[in-house]
Parts: structure tokens; sequence; C-alpha cells
């Protein structure tokens, strides 16, 4: 299979499927530091190097996967985010990681909201789930911004399954009604 050429575009932002080019930008990002608290912690650059390679072979092999997202203003890099939904994934997943140096510029949500609409309409999701560390308020804001709800406490496969997470989602519906101006 090959990676879709897909690319998607919001106000501020571009995203598009990661590439090898990416990697130095991805491995800064995943060497944060208690940044990455909430998704796994730091990692050095092998364990990067086989993250991004295994979000490239889910493009290649499901047609999805977290985008690369590109800040427009810039050009640069600056997280990733949408599709997940690795073996023994509680559900269909829309996640998000921006870098520190961008937090706080709401980048998450709106690129969470154009691989939502992405994957409801071109997946053919029915639903999509959020999964968040229960500490982390940053992260609950952004769903509470799209429209999620907590839905139940569950667990990652490994090798995070010793913590559970909460469970945040919404329908294809809710989100549509939402996105069309109605009350879900």
């Amino acid at each position: 299979m090959t990676i879709p050429d897909i690319e998607l575009e919001t106000p501020r932002l571009i995203l598009r499927p990661p590439r090898l080019d990416d990697f130095d930008a991805w491995a800064g990002f995943m060497d944060a530091g208690d940044y990455l608290r909430y998704i796994g912690g730091p990692q050095p650059r092998p364990t990067a190097w086989r993250g991004l390679m295994s979000v490239i072979g889910s493009w290649a092999a499901l047609g999805y996967g977290f985008f690369s997202v590109y800040e427009k203003s810039s050009g640069r890099w600056v997280g990733r985010l949408g599709p997940w939904q690795p073996e023994g994934w509680p559900g269909t997943e829309v996640g998000w990681g921006i870098v520190e140096s961008a937090g706080g510029k709401g980048y998450a949500s709106e690129g969470a909201a154009a691989t939502i609409d992405w994957a409801f309409d071109h997946l053919g999701w029915s639903e999509v789930i959020h999964t968040i560390d229960a500490d982390n308020a940053p992260s609950k804001g952004v769903a509470r911004k799209l429209g999620s709800r907590y839905l139940r406490q569950d667990r990652l496969p490994e090798p995070f399954h010793e913590k559970e997470v909460e469970v945040w989602g919404q329908t294809r519906e809710e989100w549509r009604a939402r996105r069309n101006g109605a009350s879900a």
C-alpha cells in the first residue's frame, strides 16, 4: 500500500501524513521532558524513530494515522494529531500533541476539529474518542472545546496498560449537530 496524498488546511495550519524529513522535529518534540508526562514521557531518538515509523506504517497499511502539523505563518512543524487506533486501543481516537512552544494557541482544537471531520467523512467512523490522563487539564479543555464529554475510565494496551485513562468522546451525529449549530 502507499500513503495517501492528503493535505488538510485550517485557517492557521497545514496537516499532512508524516514523512521521514519530519523526524528531527518529531524527535525533538518526543524528548521534551516533563511536557510529555501525559503521553508516555520523553523518548530517546531511537524510540521516537520507531514511533514515527509506526505512524507512517499506519498511513501505509490503514490509510490513516496522526498528521504532521505545520504552522502556516512560519512553516514549522508544531506537532502531530489526528486519527489513531493501534491494536487493543479502546476506540477510534483523534488525539493531539503540540510542541510546548506552540501550546496555548488553540492549534490542538483547530487541527483536531479538521481531523474529526475527516475521520467521520472519509473513514466512516461512528464515534471519536480521546484518551486523556486524569490530571491533564489542558487536554480535557481541548476535548470540551471540541464538544466531547467524559464517557468512562479505561486502559490503553501495553506498554501503557498499568494506568487508567479517562475516555472522552462523542458520536458522529453529536459532532455534526454541533458543527451545524444545533444542540446534540
